[in-house]
């Protein structure tokens, strides 16, 4: 069986964590999720050279993300004979691919330390049951760690559960579904209390589900009248608790009995970002060709849709008609929205008033498409695009970029931050970054 190999790159002495610093990144964009995160130690630059504790070699492929529980990192991968030279990076190349190949659908558990494997679990071994498109990979789906359990949803698979020393608890299968243009699914598994929600929205027979997450068991499903779609729900806690999805007709909030308590229409579809919620409201959308952005109010019931002519009404604060993206989450500093689009632009909006504070600003990609979600901490905003590039710019009412850290190694997949430590996932590896000392 295949391990990770390490490699250690020395840069000196780190210095030790501090007690205000992000502790666990367990889920998606953080325990918020909201991509914020505090630690004196966290890098502003980097480089392959610069401010790296380690860089790991991960076998197989996976465009999901890193989530960390004290000194445990869990990431997903497909291993197959040819997985990786199947890839195209850059571009947007046509067709799809149906590997003839067994996988091996992987769990690793690196050392925060040293980055070396812990443990690593095959969840499922076998030949994919879906095609793939040249740019996917097998393994988008973020992993959900509750401090106890980690849950790993392998698509088209089912989703699996193993403690945090590997022991394999549970597991909950279910058939494969086509997905639009093979590109999989894409949304990951949420938590609120002792249950775990998922959406899978595809061509065939999309549905929400909720499952007890210490059995396995299935509680709840509810069919939903949507197509292929990869956005992960979100909890919004306000009065009650509400699990919100967008999907390509409609966006809905759910309660945790999966009963519909309200939904809006005029969404533009094909949507992988995740809704999040501050300053008293929920800010969701649907972005393809810069489609609508909304700010929602607690306690919203039925049919919430905008008419003609409107931006607001009793239960929308406030919309903007081109606003969303598509595949980057939105990111909220203060009163601050800022969005990053997939095409290389980054605006930036007041959070309780929708007015501009700066409008679209192109950054100089070169072509490269943002992918992951931006991520902010220590007064700097971090966008990362899928040439391993990510631009650092001031987090304030004035567009700056302060400069660009450089990989060059393609990169999908939304970094992690935990104990003043960066955790990038690339095409090639895992990289662990953090400042040498503090300033």
């Amino acid at each position: 069986m295949r391990t990770v190999v390490s490699i250690v790159l020395s840069v000196g002495v780190f210095a030790a964590p501090v007690a205000a610093e992000t502790e666990n990144w367990p889920q998606f964009r953080g325990a918020q999720v909201d991509g914020l995160a505090e630690g004196a130690t966290l890098p502003e630059s980097w480089s392959p050279t610069e401010n790296v504790v380690w860089k790991v070699d991960v076998p197989g492929w996976g465009w999901s993300s890193p989530v960390v529980w004290g000194d445990k990192i869990f990431l997903t991968a497909a291993v197959g004979e040819h997985e990786r030279e199947q890839i195209v990076i850059g571009g947007y190349p046509g067709g799809r691919t149906k590997p003839t190949d067994v996988h091996r659908f992987m769990i690793y558990c690196l050392d925060f330390q040293t980055g070396k494997v812990v443990w690593e679990r095959e969840a499922h071994r076998g030949v994919p049951p879906e095609e793939r498109h040249p740019r996917n990979s097998y393994a988008n789906a973020t992993p959900i760690c509750d401090g106890e359990r980690l849950y790993a949803y392998i698509e088209n698979i089912g989703l699996f559960c193993y403690d945090l020393d590997g022991k394999p608890l549970w597991e909950q299968r279910w058939g494969s579904y086509p997905m639009r243009g093979g590109w999989g699914p894409g949304a990951s598994p949420v938590i609120e209390g002792d249950r775990l929600f998922l959406v899978n929205d595809n061509e065939k027979e999309s549905f929400m589900l909720a499952l007890d997450k210490k059995s396995g068991k299935e509680i709840w499903r509810v069919p939903r009248e949507e197509k292929s779609n990869w956005s992960t729900p979100y909890v919004w806690r306000n009065a009650r608790t509400e699990i919100v999805t967008i999907g390509t007709n409609r966006i809905r909030s759910y309660d945790v009995d999966g009963k519909l308590l309200w939904e809006l229409a005029d969404t533009s579809g094909l949507v992988s970002q995740t809704p999040v919620a501050k300053n008293g409201l929920l800010y969701v959308g649907a972005g393809y060709h810069y489609g609508p952005l909304y700010a929602v109010r607690p306690g919203a019931a039925g049919d919430i849709s905008l008419k003609s002519g409107e931006t607001s009404n009793s239960h929308i604060a406030w919309s903007l008609p081109r606003a969303s993206s598509i595949h980057p989450c939105y990111l909220i500093s203060g009163e601050r929205l800022f969005v990053c689009y997939d095409a290389g632009l980054l605006a930036c909006f007041n959070a309780k008033t929708g007015e501009t504070i700066f409008p679209r600003k192109r950054l100089d990609t070169g072509g490269g498409r943002f992918y992951a979600s931006p991520w902010a901490y220590n007064g700097k905003i971090f966008m990362l695009n899928e040439d391993g590039t990510t631009w650092v710019v001031d987090d304030g009412p004035e567009f700056n970029v302060v400069r660009k850290n450089v990989l060059g190694d393609p990169a999908w997949a939304t970094p992690a931050i935990a104990r003043g430590s960066l955790i990038v996932r690339t095409y090639s590896g895992l990289y662990r970054f953090q400042r040498k000392s503090a300033e």
